[in-house]
């Protein structure tokens, strides 16, 4: 199924949203009124700033060039929070910033930007971009809005108002310590708002993954939408099947693997996105009248949380299990129902509901294969055989699939029976040397990698490692 199918299905689902409604609206950015925050009125301090971005900045400052921290750094010093990335704006062009960093690379063509390399730390400098086209051909914006190059440079008051958020626009100057802000986005921080700069239309049309980031930036920071950015996103959020399937995947991935998965999916449910950037989920959520399937994924979506938090390891299999849960369940009743043996259902209800997926998320093979056998090996949980209990245990996904298992009563107690037999057998001596035969360092819960490799049987374990044969020694002689 194409791009464009699944956007006439959209379109089918949403009748508001025609294609007059989708349309990009054309509105001018607003105007910047710089305000200055001095160091005695903010807690932005040298001290919780990566000691490589003040080296990026105190550089550039010393080559004649404008530089500011910028971005969610900046937001997150504001609130207490500690920033993971920082990111630097600058008036040098990215060449100018590679003559002055040996360590510095060149990226991208629709953003074209300057990294600078510190062993694992990488700084990311941008160079202020411009509102207009300058006639160049460095900015080109597609037929529907979406802006496809966008290397013009020119000021920081230009810079401010091309970027997404308030919250992101705001400049941390190294010279006197002061932040600058050229949108209101300090007084929006200070009232936890997320409010994006210029119309939210036309911002949504040039970008459609900013609808995401304002899920997300809200769900990670505790903020609220303001009801104008909050009011177009269920009515444009069709848009969203124009942007590639790799950065949704990458978005997925912020969105539910950084410690605020439930309230991401929460979030993305209020406002009318979840069912575009999941279909066939949002359909089997609206069918299950009982909310167990949704339940399901709450309890697992908080358990991730809870392991994020503890810095213990999540995988994107596990977590594509569960998202993808319900419309797994969906699938498999409506071809058992078709007649269809269940070991046959089962694998067909995983493949169909993973290629339908690719459509708009780019899973990957090595994560979409574990993520399947997760659910297949769900309905060996009832088995009793003891040799099929003990290759289960031996199986690399069986401690991932038994945590999905567990994870299922927050749905149903149906299988609590199997849940507690399993538990029990792992905590026994053979079933615990079993389990650690199979899984070992290979498979750890949530460990995700996958090997991209998987077996006809569901039941059977890790394949063993193949011995090589000896070579018999040459033997001397006449020929």
């Amino acid at each position: 199924m194409g791009l464009r199918c699944v956007r006439q299905r959209f379109l089918h689902d949403f009748p508001t949203c025609g294609d007059a409604r989708l349309m990009p609206p054309n509105h001018p950015l607003p105007e910047p009124v710089l305000r200055v925050i001095p160091r005695e009125q903010h807690n932005v301090s040298r001290k919780d700033i990566s000691h490589n971005a003040l080296r990026v900045l105190y550089r550039l400052r010393e080559g004649g060039y404008g530089a500011y921290l910028v971005g969610g750094a900046v937001r997150d010093l504001l609130i207490g929070g500690r920033p993971k990335d920082f990111d630097v704006a600058t008036d040098a062009t990215p060449e100018q910033v590679r003559q002055l960093f040996r360590n510095c690379r060149l990226i991208g063509r629709r953003f074209r930007l300057a990294h600078v390399v510190f062993g694992r730390e990488i700084i990311e400098v941008a160079t202020f971009r411009a509102n207009d086209d300058d006639g160049s051909g460095a900015r080109h914006a597609a037929e529907d809005g979406r802006l496809v190059r966008d290397n013009v440079y020119g000021t920081i008051e230009d810079d401010a108002v091309r970027r997404d958020f308030t919250a992101n626009a705001l400049y941390y100057a190294i010279e006197d310590f002061s932040v600058r802000d050229y949108t209101g986005g300090f007084q929006d921080v200070q009232d936890r708002v997320m409010r994006l700069i210029g119309d939210p239309e036309t911002r949504y049309h040039e970008d459609p993954v900013r609808m995401l980031r304002a899920v997300r930036l809200a769900a990670k920071l505790d903020f609220d939408i303001e009801p104008a950015t909050a009011a177009p996103l269920p009515v444009l959020a069709p848009l969203l099947v124009q942007s590639a399937p790799a950065r949704l995947w990458e978005e997925c991935l912020k969105l539910f693997l950084s410690g605020h998965g439930e309230k991401s999916f929460l979030g993305l449910e209020k406002h009318g996105l979840l069912e575009v950037l999941f279909p066939e989920t949002g359909r089997a959520l609206r069918a299950n009248r009982s909310g167990a399937l949704r339940r399901v994924v709450l309890a697992g979506l908080r358990d991730t949380d809870r392991r994020v938090a503890e810095d213990e390891p999540v995988s994107p299999a596990f977590l594509f299990a569960l998202l993808l849960w319900p419309a797994y369940c969906r699938t498999l009743v409506q071809l058992e129902r078709d007649g269809l043996a269940p070991a046959d259902a089962q694998r067909r209800a995983a493949d169909r509901v993973t290629v339908r997926q690719l459509d708009m998320v780019a899973l990957p093979r090595r994560f979409s294969v574990p993520m399947q056998e997760i659910w297949l090996l769900q309905a060996r949980f009832g088995l009793r055989q003891r040799k099929r209990v003990m290759r289960m245990l031996a199986h690399r996904r069986f401690r991932a699939a038994f945590d999905f298992l567990a994870i299922r009563l927050a749905g149903s107690d149906s299988h609590a029976a199997d849940v507690e037999y399993w538990r029990e057998l792992q905590a026994s001596g053979e079933g615990a040397q079993a389990v650690a035969s199979g899984s070992g360092p290979r498979a750890p819960r949530f460990d995700g990698d996958g090997d991209g490799a998987t077996e006809d049987d569901p039941d059977s374990p890790a394949p063993q490692r193949r011995r090589r044969r000896r070579r018999r020694p040459a033997t001397s002689g006449q020929g």
